[in-house]
C-alpha cells in the first residue's frame, strides 16, 4: 500500500507542476510590441515626463515614473486611475501619494491598480513653488498575457505538496489504526488492513480534489485566456485600377469594441505607415478613406515593387487606439500623386548587424535630402531597452543654418515611427509621446474649461476636431522651431530605424536614422 502510495504522489507532483504550467504572453497593444507609454507635457506651470508602464495582466499594477523640471520645482505629485470616458470618469477615486526619490528631489515613482480593461488615464496633480496643476495622460489598458509561474518555484511547490499530501494520508491510516489502541499495544491484522483501505479512500479523496482543483484552474485560465487582448485583423488587397482596400474584422475580445465607431485623430480616421521589408528602405505616410464600416480605401501613389508592412493607427469613441497590421507584395506601380497629408521618403537600406553590441554613431548623423535641407538627430548615444529619452533632431536649411520656414505637418511640429528590423516593434510617436491625440485630448477637456486649454509648443489643435472642444484663438501659423524632440523608450535589445518627418514651407521631408538598444538595466 504505500508503494501505491508513493506512486500516486509523483502523479499528484506532475498534476501540480501542469497547474503552474507557464503560459506565453501575447505581444499585442495600441502600438505593436511596445505597450509603455510615454508622454511629455505641462502640468500648469510645470513641465513633465511621464513613463508609464502598464500592467501584463487585468486587473494588474501600473507602474508610474515621472521626471520634472528644475524649474519651477515640483514639490509633489498625486496619482488617480480613472476611465477617459462614460459617468466614471466624472468621479474619480482617492488619489495615490506619488514617492520622491531621495537623491533626485525631481524624479517621482509610483503605482496604480487598473481593475478592468479598456481606455483610462492618469491623473496628475502636481504641487509646486507656483501652486498646483494637472495634467492627464491616456493609457490603454488590456490583458496581454498571462503571468506564469516560475519553473523552479513550481518543482519546490509540488514536492512541498507531496508531502502533504503523503502527510494527510499517514494521518488517517494512524487514526484508524492507532487511536484506539493502549499503550505498548500492537495492531491487529484487521485493524491494519482498516488503515489500509483508510488511507486508500484518503488518497482518492484527497486525489480527486486535485483533479478536480485542476480542472477548475484550467477553465479559469481559459476563460481568461478569451480576455486578453486580440486587435482587430486587418486584411490588404490591391486592385486592379491599383487601389489599396483595407478591410477590418473583429477576432472577437470586448463586446463593446465596435468598427464604426473611429474618430478624427489630425483630421483623419486612419493614419497608415507602409514600409518595405526586409530594408526599410521606402516608407510611405498615407491615409485611406473609410467608404464603410471596417472598410479603408484610396488610390496608391507611385510605389516601387517589394514586399511592405501596413501598420495602420485607428482611435476608437471612447479614446481606445489600436494599430491593426497586415502585409502585401506590391508591384511597381506609377500611381497618383500624394496629395494632402500624404507622404513618402526612399531612403538608404538599412545595414544589417550580426552583433548584438550597440555602436554609438561617429558624431551627429545628418540625413541629406535631394533639395539641399538636411535633418540631424542631436542625442545618437545607444539606450538600454525601457528607458526613457527624448530623441531629438533638427532641421537645416541648404546653407548649413536652422531652417527658417519649418512649419506643421498635420498640426504637429513632427512625426516619428520607431520600427525594430525583424518587425515585432513599431509606434508612431508625436513630440507629446506614444499617446493618441484624440485621447489625449479627451482626457485634458476633462481637466480644463475650454477657454484654459492650450496646446503643447509646435502643435496645432485645430484639425483634431474634437466635439466640445473650442479652439479658437490658437496660433495655427508663423514660424516654428526646427528642433523637435520625441520621447519613447525602446521596448527590447536590438536594431531600430526611426522615420522621422518634418515640414518647411510646402515640402515634407522623411529621414531615416538607425539605431541600436542596448539590453535593459538590472534593477
Amino acid at each position: 500500500m504505500f508503494y501505491s502510495i508513493k506512486q500516486s504522489s509523483r502523479l499528484w507532483t506532475f498534476l501540480v507542476f501542469a497547474i503552474f504550467a507557464c503560459l506565453a504572453a501575447l505581444p499585442a497593444h495600441a502600438h505593436v510590441g511596445s505597450p509603455d507609454v510615454y508622454a511629455e507635457g505641462n502640468a500648469g506651470p510645470y513641465k513633465l515626463f511621464v513613463t508609464v508602464r502598464p500592467p501584463l495582466v487585468i486587473p494588474g499594477v501600473a507602474e508610474i515614473e515621472v521626471r520634472a523640471d528644475a524649474a519651477p520645482s515640483a514639490s509633489g505629485i498625486e496619482i488617480t486611475p480613472i476611465p477617459l470616458t462614460g459617468e466614471a470618469s466624472k468621479h474619480p477615486p482617492v488619489a495615490d501619494v506619488m514617492k520622491q526619490s531621495a537623491q533626485d528631489k525631481q524624479f517621482f515613482t509610483g503605482t496604480l491598480w487598473i481593475m478592468a480593461p479598456g481606455s483610462w488615464q492618469v491623473r496628475f496633480l502636481v504641487h509646486g513653488s507656483q501652486g498646483d496643476g494637472v495634467l492627464s495622460i491616456p493609457l490603454p489598458a488590456t490583458a496581454r498575457g498571462t503571468l506564469g509561474m516560475q519553473t523552479n518555484l513550481g518543482i519546490i511547490l509540488a514536492v512541498l505538496g507531496a508531502f502533504l499530501i503523503l502527510g494527510i494520508v499517514g494521518i488517517v491510516g494512524a487514526a484508524v489504526q492507532d487511536a484506539q489502541l493502549a499503550p505498548g499495544t500492537e495492531a491487529s491484522k484487521a485493524a491494519r488492513m482498516r488503515a489500509a483501505v483508510a488511507m486508500g479512500v484518503a488518497f482518492v479523496i484527497i486525489a480527486g480534489m486535485v483533479v478536480f482543483g485542476y480542472i477548475w484552474w484550467n477553465n479559469d485560465a481559459q476563460q481568461y485566456s478569451a480576455n486578453v487582448y486580440k486587435p482587430l485583423n486587418m486584411r490588404a488587397k490591391l486592385t486592379a485600377d491599383h487601389r489599396l482596400k483595407l478591410n477590418l474584422a473583429d477576432p472577437g475580445w470586448l463586446k463593446a469594441r465596435r468598427l464604426d465607431d473611429f474618430v478624427l485623430d489630425h483630421n483623419h480616421l486612419m493614419h497608415l505607415y507602409m514600409i518595405r521589408e526586409p530594408n526599410l528602405d521606402v516608407v510611405f505616410h498615407l491615409h485611406p478613406d473609410q467608404i464603410a464600416p471596417g472598410e479603408f480605401e484610396m488610390p496608391l501613389p507611385s510605389v516601387l515593387a517589394g514586399q511592405y508592412r501596413l501598420y495602420a493607427d485607428v482611435v476608437h469613441a471612447n479614446g481606445f487606439p489600436e494599430t491593426l497590421v497586415a502585409s502585401l507584395t506590391l508591384p511597381a506601380i506609377n500611381g497618383v500623386p500624394l496629395t494632402g497629408d500624404n507622404s513618402a521618403g526612399t531612403v538608404p537600406p538599412i545595414a544589417l548587424s550580426s552583433s548584438s553590441a550597440c555602436v554609438a554613431p561617429t558624431g551627429k548623423p545628418r540625413f541629406q535630402f535631394p533639395d539641399g535641407y538636411s535633418m540631424m538627430w542631436d542625442n545618437p548615444e545607444p539606450q538600454p531597452a525601457k528607458t526613457p529619452e527624448l530623441y531629438q533632431f533638427s532641421l537645416f536649411a541648404p546653407d548649413g543654418k536652422p531652417a527658417s520656414d519649418t512649419g506643421l505637418y498635420m498640426d504637429m511640429l513632427g512625426h516619428a515611427a520607431f520600427v525594430k528590423t525583424d518587425g515585432t516593434v513599431f509606434a508612431h510617436v508625436h513630440p507629446s509621446g506614444t499617446v493618441a491625440m484624440a485621447a489625449l485630448m479627451m482626457a485634458e477637456a476633462q481637466n480644463q474649461s475650454p477657454k484654459q486649454q492650450q496646446s503643447k509648443p509646435g502643435m496645432d489643435t485645430s484639425g483634431m476636431n474634437m466635439q466640445g472642444m473650442d479652439m479658437s484663438g490658437i496660433e495655427h501659423s508663423g514660424h516654428q522651431p526646427n528642433v523637435v524632440g520625441f520621447p519613447y523608450g525602446f521596448p527590447t535589445p536590438g536594431q531600430y530605424r526611426i522615420f522621422v518627418q518634418m515640414k518647411h514651407g510646402q515640402t515634407v521631408e522623411t529621414a531615416a536614422f538607425d539605431a541600436c538598444a542596448k539590453p535593459a538595466k538590472v534593477q
